[in-house]
């Protein structure tokens, strides 16, 4: 017989489980706050999922369903998918946001089961977790020059722009993701036979990296260099604060050419239309560690090389999408040479 518990409070206890520690990951690892904040997110659409629609969201033990009740409950977690995902859809959400929802959803399940002994029937496993492949923006190996080395645009920017532009630049040179930059102390540089090393455990794959710095990185460590070597080197920047002042430098150096973009709903790509977008204004935090991967794979080092910098593992698919994207990028130069070479 149905006895329905009503799953929004479950839902909040799953989260502060997972916030202290009560929760843990298969590893015996805590949750990362990124995880936390993006059950949070889910918890909040739930919540105004059944607001907007009236649908009653509420789980049952399966163990005590007959045959009959297990059969309405599998549709009605049918339609509950259905009539989540077009709410999430309606909301102008695109497929990856719609995905991770679903797979949160999916870990909180897996919670119910494991941890508060409450078996639900895996009826989650109906639901699809969709994936897009969203296009790569990254700095060309000449902009990338040109933020590193004109002095004249540099001197140019206000001192807070400076900083941000020599984080962006250090992040497009080592591949650290902004989590980590901002993470760095005196402790994670290193020099050896004058020659100067990152070396760092990266916050979310725990994998460790040393990395060789060029000289140009070298200046903006000793830049802002702090007397202490617990305090952080790069003072903290909030990310929209960090994001929108990189869109503002983009301008300023000229990054103004206009891009199309694509993202994709139900698998079903849809262009992105409304104002026109200019390169400058897709510029974020994202671009660092994207622009270094492809970087060295367009300057021509081996791609394992390229993953151990990176901390990316042998079968990553998000690594190969930048082995592609570098190739496109090389096929583009070498057809402008057999161009030049046709004619005589």
């Amino acid at each position: 017989m149905k006895q329905p518990q009503l799953l929004l409070p479950l839902f909040k206890q799953f989260i502060r489980d997972s916030e202290t520690g009560k929760r843990l990951k298969k590893n015996g690892e805590k949750i990362t706050k990124g995880s936390i904040n993006n059950y949070r997110y889910t918890y909040k659409n739930l919540e105004q999922f059944t607001e907007t629609t009236g649908f009653e969201l509420r789980i049952c033990d399966a163990n005590k369903l007959n045959k009959r009740e297990r059969l309405s409950e599998k549709n009605y977690w049918k339609k509950f998918y259905k009539k989540y995902t077009e709410h999430l859809y309606k909301k102008g959400c695109y497929d990856n946001y719609v995905g991770a929802n679903i797979k949160h959803l999916r870990t909180f399940f897996n919670y119910l089961k494991r941890d508060k002994d409450i078996n639900t029937g895996d009826y989650q496993l109906l639901f699809y977790v969709r994936k897009e492949a969203v296009d790569i923006l990254v700095l060309s190996p000449e902009q990338l020059k040109f933020l590193i080395h004109d002095m004249e645009f540099h001197n140019s920017l206000s001192p807070a722009m400076k900083r941000i532009k020599d984080v962006f630049v250090f992040g497009c040179t080592t591949g650290l993701r902004y989590s980590d930059i901002f993470q760095l102390t005196n402790k994670n540089f290193e020099k050896q036979n004058n020659e100067w090393y990152l070396k760092l455990k990266s916050q979310k794959t725990k994998t460790y990296s040393f990395i060789k710095l060029p000289n140009y990185a070298v200046e903006i460590y000793k830049t802002y260099q702090s007397t202490s070597n617990k305090a952080k080197v790069f003072k903290q920047v909030t990310l929209f604060i960090f994001n929108r002042s990189l869109k503002q430098i983009g301008e300023q150096a000229g990054f103004i050419d206009p891009i199309e973009m694509s993202r994709e709903r139900q698998g079903k790509t849809k262009q992105i239309h409304g104002k026109q977008l200019r390169f400058c204004d897709k510029m974020s935090s994202h671009m660092m560690r994207r622009t270094a991967i492809t970087t060295l794979l367009i300057l021509g080092m081996p791609e394992h090389l390229v993953r151990k910098i990176s901390g990316h593992s042998h079968s990553s698919s998000s690594f190969n999408r930048y082995v592609h994207y570098a190739q496109v990028y090389v096929d583009k130069e070498i057809d402008k040479v057999h161009q030049k070479l046709e004619h005589y």
